[in-house]
């Protein structure tokens, strides 16, 4: 038992300081929707991790039938990806802080405008983002098949456990640190956030482009 969930930190230590889209939006979300934003966000992320493990663990058939997709589930990743970047980029816009303030005093729940903030979008963004990354399926598909060789489907419990475990605190840890640096935060220093994370979505989408063409040419 003690292996598994020192397995299960070692896995989690992997998940938590890889670098992809997720950790900046994590961070972006919070910054401009709050707490509750952020926390929507992962949310979304949580239940595509787990919906990947308990697939990759108990329906092996399925993900090898996944995986004949591929490539169009990374284009669309790709997709996806470049189109946010685009937005942020050059669309999206900051409310003034002296807007946002009353908002947050009221819930963050509604602006000022009379705009409702629509957590579950922002909550489906993460379950998409995670979910068509094939950095992601490819993540859990090589762990579960890894891990079945030598650990028994009770050990593997505890494993997956542990890394969603340590990996969701984490996630709260960058929320609320980015919801308390949110509050130090000019309008410009936001906006530009905005656009980095938007450069950044851009970059991913580009890089995950890239590896698709490898492995195409490559076959």
């Amino acid at each position: 038992m003690i292996d598994a969930f020192l397995k299960g930190l070692l896995i989690s230590l992997f998940l938590i300081f890889s670098v992809g889209p997720v950790i900046f939006t994590t961070i972006k979300q919070t910054i401009n929707h709050g707490r509750r934003g952020g926390f929507s966000f992962v949310v979304g992320v949580w239940i595509s991790d787990i919906i990947w493990i308990i697939l990759s663990n108990g329906f092996s058939e399925v993900i090898k039938t996944l995986l004949v997709f591929e490539v169009p589930i990374g284009i669309a990743g790709c997709c996806f990806l470049m189109g946010m970047g685009i937005y942020f980029v050059f669309f999206k816009k900051v409310e003034p802080k002296r807007l946002r303030e009353p908002a947050e005093i009221a819930g963050d729940e509604y602006t000022p405008t009379g705009r409702k903030t629509n957590y579950f979008a922002i909550m489906s963004s993460g379950f998409i983002i995670n979910t068509i990354n094939p950095g992601v399926i490819s993540f859990w598909v090589f762990w579960s098949a890894s891990l079945a060789l030598g650990y028994s489907f009770y050990d593997r419990i505890i494993i997956f456990t542990t890394c969603l475990a340590i990996n969701i605190l984490a996630d709260v840890g960058k929320v609320m640190g980015a919801g308390y640096i949110r509050k130090k935060l000019n309008d410009r220093v936001i906006l530009i956030i905005n656009r980095v994370s938007g450069m950044l979505y851009i970059i991913f989408s580009l890089a995950l482009l890239a590896g698709i063409i490898y492995r195409l040419v490559k076959n």
